[in-house]
C-alpha cells in the first residue's frame, strides 16, 4: 500500500435530536452536520492496523482489534489530527475508525464494524449524515429524513468530556419530535424541536446548570442543540444573525473553544 494523504473526513457536532423511539423502542438519533469541519487523516503502510491522533494519543488497540475483525484485513498506521477533542460528542472516534479503514468499503460494512469495535456509531460513513434518522447503537438507518435546515451556529464546549457508553440507553423518548422533524417545516421549527430534545436530555440526565438555553433566550437565537451525551454545545441562528456580543457571553458563561459554524443546509 502507498502513503495516502491527506483524507478528510467529516465531523458532526452534536445532535439536532437524540432519544428513544418509544419507551422501550431502540435510541436514536438526528445528526448535526457542520460545513467545512474535517478530521485529516494520513495512512501509511504497516504490518497491522495502528491510529494515532496527533496530541491526543493512540485509539486503543482493543477497539482496533475489534474493528478490523470484523472489516478484514486492513494493514495501515493511520496519523490524524481532529479538529476537536475526543469525548466532546463530535465524532472524532467514529471518524478516526473510518480514516483507519480507508476506502472501499460499504457504508453497511463501516457501520457495523464500528459497532463491533465501540458499540455505539455515528452515520458518518454515508454521503448525507443528516438525511438519516440513525439507531447508533445498532449502527443502522432507521429512515430518511428532509435536508437539515441551513443555519448559523455559535459553538463551544460546557462540561468535561463524557465519551460515549455503548450501554447507555438512558434516554426520553423523542418519538413525538422524529414525527414532527419528519413533517418538514423551516429553521425556527427545527431549531424549538433540537431545543425540545435538549431539555428532555438535560432534564433527565444533566449536567446541572447548564447554560445553554438562558444564553440562547438572552441572544435571541431561535433555539440551541447539543450532544446528548457530550460536551458539545451550539445556539442556532438564522444565515447572518449572530449578535457580535456572542461570542464573549458565551465565554463568560463558562463555555470553551467558542467559534461560529454553518450547517449543511439543503
Amino acid at each position: 500500500m502507498r502513503a495516502e494523504g491527506p483524507i478528510f473526513l467529516p465531523c458532526h457536532f452534536g445532535e439536532w435530536l437524540q432519544g428513544r423511539l418509544g419507551p422501550q423502542g431502540p435510541l436514536a438519533l438526528v445528526t448535526l452536520m457542520p460545513k467545512g469541519v474535517a478530521l485529516t487523516a494520513w495512512r501509511h503502510p504497516a504490518r497491522a492496523l495502528a491510529c494515532h491522533a496527533i496530541g491526543y494519543g493512540a485509539l486503543p488497540p482493543a477497539v482496533l482489534v475489534r474493528f478490523g475483525r470484523t472489516l478484514g484485513p486492513v494493514q495501515s498506521r493511520t496519523f490524524l489530527r481532529l479538529p476537536y477533542p475526543p469525548g466532546m460528542g463530535t465524532g472524532m472516534s467514529t471518524a478516526g475508525l473510518l480514516a483507519a479503514a480507508g476506502v472501499g468499503f460499504a457504508p453497511e460494512v463501516l457501520a457495523r464494524a464500528c459497532i463491533a469495535a465501540e458499540g455505539a456509531s455515528d452515520p458518518l460513513m454515508y454521503p448525507l449524515p443528516a438525511r438519516l434518522l440513525w439507531a447508533p447503537r445498532l449502527g443502522q438507518v432507521l429512515g430518511e429524513l428532509p435536508p437539515q435546515p441551513r443555519a448559523h451556529l455559535l459553538a463551544g464546549f460546557w462540561g468535561p468530556p463524557r465519551p460515549t457508553r455503548a450501554g447507555d440507553q438512558d434516554y426520553d423518548d423523542i418519538s413525538d419530535l422524529v414525527t414532527a422533524w419528519q413533517a418538514g417545516g423551516d429553521l425556527a421549527h427545527f431549531a424549538a424541536l433540537a431545543s425540545e430534545s435538549a431539555r428532555r436530555c438535560l432534564a433527565r440526565r444533566g449536567p446541572v446548570g447548564d447554560p445553554t438555553e438562558a444564553l440562547a433566550c438572552d441572544l435571541g437565537a431561535l433555539g440551541f442543540a447539543i450532544s446528548h451525551s457530550g460536551a458539545a454545545r451550539a445556539l442556532i441562528f438564522r444565515p447572518g444573525q449572530v449578535p457580535p456580543q456572542a461570542v464573549a457571553r458565551l465565554r463568560e458563561a463558562g463555555l470553551r473553544g467558542v467559534h461560529q459554524l454553518a450547517t449543511c443546509g439543503a
